[in-house]
């Protein structure tokens, strides 16, 4: 089915306000059959606020929604599922039942709200096959416990379609996502497109918004700036909305005075990940490397950080050999590593800021094995001010941080180590553009402090951009190098793709 050009659903005039902040003005936001309606802004900007109004988790102060042209009430989850609207979350596990089987959750509001005998037979076949209609050929008898976040957002969307959703908000879905699963993704939103369905899909990725999205509007400051064609839109352009600044002006590169050799790598190799690397660091450098997905990046930084062992090579700091068995080695000999997987392996999201923050110096902040809580609370004080982690409170749960705040905690921890060499893997995953540029002017401060800085990151745009010399992998190996001067997109991608002939004939 092609786009429907007149709007199914509309919201108008949608105003919110909570104690002290009003996070929505007079909003509006309107959705086509079969379109796909890309909502952008930086953290703040309201996003999120209005999509919990539209999904019944929040009631407008002011405004009203229309579907069909008729007026319609959400005051609740259930209220906006009667009107065919779902959602699909990043944070998959909070609408999930884990215990429960995959069948079962497909169905769950069936279940719920059903008949007092079920008959599991009949259920576990239906929820296959509306599994087999997004093209997913998950068991239905898996607990969903057992499954990928790729496979339960899968589930989720299954979910949507046997309540026959008309219009599904897609909120982050691929933050957490390989590129294979998001281009599964991508083909079901497009299956979704044809039958009629319109998505609202919100994301930091451009690169997606634009491919993927018929229109996409922008929102600043709990307002509506822009609406427009995304095909027509420039990239610069989107950030320049969202933030009221140009990229140049949000993300400035700082000067830094370049020292001596901190880091020299040679012939580090590990299986067919990373093969033969040779690489050199200075300090106050920021060396980019780039690649796309699967090019041995993360596996670089697991080895230089001692997370893996290698099966070869040499990695010297300061003139002085490293033997690297775990991180603590890594870490002792000063180079420290913020992970990709920053929720998994970068900080302790159950745990609060303050205790995140003073993990990597707790035999500072202790005396006699009991952690000095007062001292503890002031440190975590300055850094929350020096990183600009909001809210500013010690005690939050990381896990109730937004991407951003997370990923600044995962590098603030380091910051009282004072180590020689900081590493960065795809340090802007799932971080809005706002707080991309503090984490671009904290990375461009430490190499101003003359530290030396490995940023590892498949964005090519931001390597560009920040990197003073750059390193190109694919598939284990550095296969071209550029000054800052010299690189570009298109010598980038050259190089990125320039082991794909011995990746085959291997």
């Amino acid at each position: 089915m092609a786009t429907t050009s007149q709007s199914l659903l509309q919201m108008k005039g949608i105003t919110k306000s909570f104690p002290g902040v009003r996070a929505l003005s007079a909003v509006d936001f309107d959705l086509r059959g079969g379109e796909v309606h890309g909502l952008l802004g930086a953290n703040g900007a309201g996003k999120s606020t209005l999509m919990k109004v539209l999904s019944g988790a929040y009631l407008a102060d002011e405004g009203a929604i229309t579907v069909e042209g008729k007026p319609v009430q959400i005051s609740s989850p259930k209220d906006a599922m009667r009107h065919g609207i779902y959602c699909v979350y990043q944070e998959v596990d909070t609408a999930l039942v884990p215990e429960l089987t995959v069948a079962e959750n497909v169905l769950l509001d069936r279940i719920a709200n059903g008949r007092t005998w079920l008959r599991w037979g009949a259920l576990n076949r239906e929820a296959a096959k509306i599994l087999k209609m997004i093209g997913s050929e998950i068991p239905v008898r898996l607990k969903v416990s057992q499954l990928t976040i790729a496979q339960k957002q899968l589930v989720l969307l299954a979910r949507a379609v046997a309540h026959e959703a008309r219009f599904i908000i897609f909120d982050e879905p691929t933050a957490p996502l390989s590129l294979e699963e998001s281009e599964q993704l991508f083909a079901i939103m497009e299956r979704l497109k044809a039958g009629g369905v319109g998505c609202v899909f919100i994301s930091h990725r451009l690169a997606e918004v634009t491919r993927i999205c018929d229109r996409i509007t922008v929102m600043r400051d709990g307002s509506h700036v822009l609406t427009r064609s995304a095909k027509d839109a420039e990239h610069a352009e989107i950030i320049e909305t969202m933030l009221g600044k140009t990229f140049a002006e949000e993300f400035p590169k700082l000067p830094a005075k370049l020292g001596g050799t901190v880091l020299e790598v040679t012939g580090l190799r590990r299986g067919t990940k990373v093969r033969g690397v040779d690489l050199s660091l200075r300090e106050g450098e920021i060396l980019g490397i780039v690649g796309l997905v699967g090019a041995g990046k993360t596996e670089l930084s697991r080895l230089l950080f001692g997370a893996d062992r290698a099966d070869g090579g040499e990695v010297v700091l300061r003139g002085k050999r490293l033997r690297l068995s775990e991180p603590e080695d890594a870490v002792r000999a000063g180079v420290v590593l913020v992970p990709e997987e920053r929720r998994k392996q970068g900080v302790l999201v159950d745990e609060s800021v303050q205790h995140n923050l003073s993990l990597p110096i707790l035999r500072r902040l202790s005396a006699a094995g009991f952690i000095r809580r007062g001292e503890e609370r002031s440190h975590a004080e300055r850094l929350i001010g020096q990183l600009g982690v909001k809210p500013a409170l010690p005690g939050r749960a990381v896990k109730h941080l937004s991407g951003g705040n997370q990923q600044k905690v995962a590098v603030g921890k380091w910051l009282p180590t004072d180590a020689a060499v900081y590493m960065f893997d795809e340090p802007t995953k799932g971080v809005d553009v706002g707080a991309k540029s503090d984490i671009f002017r904290l990375i461009g401060q430490l190499a101003q402090e003359g530290k030396g800085i490995i940023y590892l990151s498949c964005e090519i745009s931001e390597i560009l951009g920040i990197a003073d010399r750059i390193l190109v992998m694919s598939y284990g190996r550095i296969t071209g190098e550029l000054s800052r001067d010299e690189a570009t997109a298109e010598a980038i991608l050259t190089y990125a793709s320039a082991g794909e002939a011995e990746r085959v004939e291997g």
